[in-house]
């Protein structure tokens, strides 16, 4: 902390000076803000189909370095992982694929990942509650589309530089921002660099019960530190007033390096194999993605909007560990490598030949190839006679095609009533070879039919209506087809190896969405109550088994699921119902989801161990009198049992977490904001459980988490 402290304090100091000259000439009292409707919530109001639509304003509010942390204050969705570490995106309650992650409308190319973007190179996030026929059907729970900075209005040059502190870990990040406009020509190019520290400890009880009592605990703790670079370069060039040829790039190079140990220690019972471990990892990870897309207007007031792109990662891991028991001792170095290369191609014509139409249609064509190279080598060096070490050349390859052309049409029937009809069909290959499994072949295609209608009530139009009915579905992802093994150290009901399954079928769904919303007046305050429902058939889950001898974990398809609930949304700035009042902005969202699937018996018996409830309060805080803006908001995520299978189970806590932020502004164009994110730090803990025919064993795990302070200074040049 101390290695903070001082530059934090030269910062203040210096920006202090700055906004006293600044404010020497006379004392001025800022005058109220009137706060007007955004274009963002005009967009939501207005647009057909259901969507959220998060301006940059509320994207960089908070001081995030994460988009996840940006999202999990949004109505429905939540993070799988520990607090203030960012996780797997969930829309009500659902993961696993079941929500579409979009860049720039096109889903995420491989090996992308939500943590190689910073907040400040987003120009908006969309999220998307029912499907539509432009955008991928592979979207059951909803989608999200993140929109990087497209709008070149004029010259600007933006500076950002900060300093962090994770569990007494220093941190350091740079973000630049610059544009400029020419004659027709015009670009942006923003970047950023984010290096951190970290010490996270955990720590793991083993318990078995019935014929083999069991009671062990292990200590684990990882040290270590990443490094995060990305640039997005943007050129437009206007041919003339429409017609606009773009070129938009993304590069992320990612540097992580951990050192891990684990020292278990049995109270009673067998020990295991090998009792501790000191590993060492090196992660390095590329990668690029550009495109060029036109925007062409025809006659008669069509447009054609084509876009083509290529994208390209590169992964490489190092894992060299030693493991120890009391009868084991080996070294064990697991090198692996991965390439994903493919490109992309969209198109959409539309026309307003029939008033009162948007008639479009589009094509959406996309092929990446995988590499994958896992080399294992083991060396015992002390073991009983006749142990043979386990090395293994593990080399595949996949190629995944996707097909998709789509219909559409935005119907204005009357100022009150619009009706919005879709039809998709999208299709996936899969085709993977390997050295120690034969060929695969893999389709799945389906069919979309789409419908939305929105309906205005009362004659100044501030209710309105929402329905839709989707079919969406969900296609195996490469990971789950592949019958490759990954194999863990100490294997059992509650850490197996896990491996792929080639027979996997897409999972197919119908849901319903129905929404109501209230608008209040010009100060862009909401109301709003949905609820929906999905029945997905051929849904697939993780199954464990035991195979020879050895536990595996796989996928399978396993009967059909129903999941509904209700989502809960209020924004509510004072001054839109009291011209006098602060300048507060008050929000909260509810989200309640049920689900069950029908070939595991309950009780819990939820999908994809689905959160069941989530909510967030929160409220900002304008002062007239002082340039400060203060706010914070108060997230919850439910947990509980969830029976995953007739012998499996899996418990999560609910999860609380805190965040605050201060932003006072110097001058017009230098301002300093400061966060504390995962205030109440609170203790992460999940169990796995496995009923076996000695007992029930369970693995519970505990994960300490800490405060992240962060300061940002930001100038505009």
């Amino acid at each position: 902390m101390k290695k903070i402290a001082l530059p934090l304090l030269l910062i203040v100091q210096a920006l202090n000076s700055v906004y006293a000259q600044e404010q020497a000439p006379a004392d001025k009292v800022t005058p109220k803000v009137e706060i007007k409707g955004s274009a963002a919530m005009d967009i939501r109001r207005n647009d057909t189909a259901s969507k959220i639509v998060v301006t940059q304003e509320e994207i960089l509010k908070n001081g995030d370095t994460s988009i996840g942390e940006v999202l999990k204050r949004l109505p429905g969705i939540t993070l799988d992982g520990v607090q203030g570490r960012g996780g797997n995106i969930r829309m009500r309650g659902l993961g696993s694929g079941y929500t579409s992650i979009m860049l720039n409308g096109e889903p995420a190319p491989p090996g992308f990942s939500l943590d190689s973007l910073t907040p400040d190179m987003i120009e908006r996030i969309e999220v998307m509650r029912a499907a539509t026929a432009e955008f991928s059907t592979q979207a059951i729970a909803g989608g999200i589309n993140i929109v990087l900075k497209k709008a070149i209005s004029t010259a600007q040059t933006e500076i950002k530089a900060g300093l962090q502190s994770d569990n007494g870990q220093p941190g350091t990040s740079v973000n630049l921002q610059m544009s400029d406009r020419k004659g027709p020509w015009s670009y942006s190019i923003g970047g950023g660099f984010l290096y951190g520290d970290f010490d996270r400890p955990s720590r793991t009880i083993t318990e078995a019960t019935g014929s083999a009592p069991l009671l062990r605990r292990a200590e684990a703790t990882s040290e270590g530190s990443f490094r995060n670079f990305n640039l997005a370069p943007r050129v437009n060039y206007a041919i003339k007033p429409g017609d606009v040829i773009t070129s938009q790039s993304f590069i992320a190079v990612n540097r992580f390096r951990a050192h891990n140990t684990e020292q278990v220690t049995t109270v009673y019972g067998s020990e295991p194999q090998f009792s501790g471990l000191n590993q060492n990892i090196k992660a390095d990870f590329e990668l690029f993605r550009t495109d060029l897309s036109w925007a062409r207007p025809l006659a008669d007031g069509a447009k054609l909007d084509m876009k083509a792109g290529l994208n390209y990662n590169h992964r490489n891991v190092e894992a060299p560990n030693l493991q120890t028991g009391s009868l084991f001792e080996r070294t064990r170095e697991v090198t692996s490598e991965s390439t994903d290369k493919g490109f992309t191609s969209t198109g959409k014509y539309s026309s307003p030949l029939i008033p009162g139409h948007a008639l479009a249609t589009g094509w959406d064509i996309g092929y990446s190839k995988r590499d994958e190279d896992r080399i294992q080598r083991e060396q015992y060096l002390r073991a009983p006679a006749g142990t043979v070490p386990q090395n293994l050349d593990e080399i595949y390859s996949a190629d995944v095609t996707r097909l998709a052309a789509y219909a559409q049409d935005e119907w204005n029937v009357t100022d009150r009533w619009s009706v919005y009809f879709g039809l998709r069909w999208e299709g996936v290959n899969v085709k993977s070879t390997g050295t120690d499994y034969g060929s695969i072949d893999n389709n799945s295609s389906v069919l979309s039919p789409l419908f939305q209608t929105l309906y205005k009530l009362g004659e100044k139009k501030k209710d309105q209506v929402r329905f839709g009915l989707t079919r969406t579905y969900k296609a195996p992802s490469v990971g789950d087809l592949i019958p490759r093994r990954f194999t863990s150290n100490n294997n059992s009901s509650t850490s197996p190896d896990s491996m792929g399954n080639p027979n996997l079928k897409p999972e197919l769904a119908w849901g319903l969405d129905l929404a109501f919303e209230h608008y209040l007046g010009e100060g862009g305050g909401l109301l709003s109550a949905s609820t929906y429902a999905r029945r997905i058939e051929d849904i697939t889950r993780r199954r464990v088994d035991l195979i020879d001898g050895v536990w595996v974990s796989r996928p399978v398809n396993a009967g059909t699921a129903n999941t509904y609930g209700i989502e809960l949304e209020a924004k509510l700035p004072l001054r839109s119902i009291m011209k006098e009042a602060p300048g507060v902005e008050m929000r909260a969202n509810l989200t309640r989801s049920w689900s069950k699937l029908d070939t595991v018996p309950g009780p819990n018996n939820r999908l994809d161990q689905q959160v069941p409830v989530s909510g967030t309060v929160g409220a900002d805080w304008k002062l007239d009198k002082l340039p400060l803006t203060l706010g914070g908001s108060y997230s919850y995520q439910g947990g509980g049992e969830v029976r995953i299978s007739d012998r499996q189970f899996a418990y999560s806590v609910p999860k609380r977490a805190l965040d605050l932020y201060g932003l006072w502004k110097f001058t017009p164009k230098t301002q300093l904001r400061v966060s504390a994110s995962n205030m109440l730090h609170q203790d992460n803990l999940t169990q796995s459980s496995y009923i076996e025919a000695t007992g029930k064993r369970s693995d519970t795990t505990i994960t300490p988490t800490s405060v992240l302070f962060r300061a940002m200074l930001e100038m505009k040049l």
